[in-house]
């Protein structure tokens, strides 16, 4: 009997370090990274370069990384805008006590109902998802079978984990996402579809 072998697509998701400014609901705002940022991330990366392509978010504190990796290490690299993380809108570059100043509660009602508690102009999570699921989908038909280092946010790391594993986008961000934490995702090609498994989440290639 001859079993149809199934394409095993490897995918580790990346999120940034530190930026300048600190910990802030940054969104889209480009700041670079800080020095900590980058020892935090040429840290979890180690010397260890297994993967076949790199892709990244256009902004600075994913990109500036991932040209440098690819630079050290021989890998091809991509740029896909869609990776961009979520828009906060008129929270982008406040901190968390700059946004509760003059409401305590509200981002307690955030995180208990994204859907409905976001912040004026920010990106709806379903527009978010749709973004972030077709890049993913163009990345996992365009690389089919490679290992593939995904440099991005923790909204997209959420959004992929989402995505993956079915959870309800009014939990999104009960999802935690380490500062230059790893996430492993094996994805296996059924048809024209790929089911993925959570391999593991917020590590390092040190540890694996």
């Amino acid at each position: 009997m001859i079993t149809e072998e199934r394409v095993s697509t490897l995918i580790d998701l990346m999120r940034h370090g530190e930026p300048v400014g600190g910990s802030r609901y940054r969104g889209q705002i480009d700041d670079p990274l800080s020095s900590t940022g980058w020892s935090q991330m040429w840290a979890a990366v180690g010397q260890h370069y297994p993967w076949e392509i790199i892709v990244t978010s256009p902004l600075a504190r994913c990109q500036s990384f991932a040209e440098e990796l690819s630079e050290r290490s021989g890998i091809p690299m991509e740029i896909e805008p869609r990776l961009k993380e979520i828009g906060f809108g008129v929270w982008q570059g406040k901190t968390r006590e700059e946004i509760t100043q003059y409401d305590p509660g509200v981002l307690q009602r955030f995180y208990r109902d994204p859907m409905n508690n976001r912040p004026d102009d920010a990106e709806g999570l379903a527009e978010f998802r749709s973004r972030i699921v077709s890049a993913w989908n163009d990345i996992l038909n365009h690389h089919a079978g490679k290992h593939i280092l995904i440099i991005c946010h923790a909204g997209t790391i959420r959004m992929v984990l989402a995505h993956i594993l079915d959870i309800p986008l009014s939990n999104l961000f009960r999802i935690k996402v380490a500062a230059a934490g790893i996430t492993r995702i094996e994805c296996l090609e059924q048809g024209e579809e790929f089911l993925g498994q959570l391999v593991f989440h917020n590590g390092s290639l040190q540890a694996h």
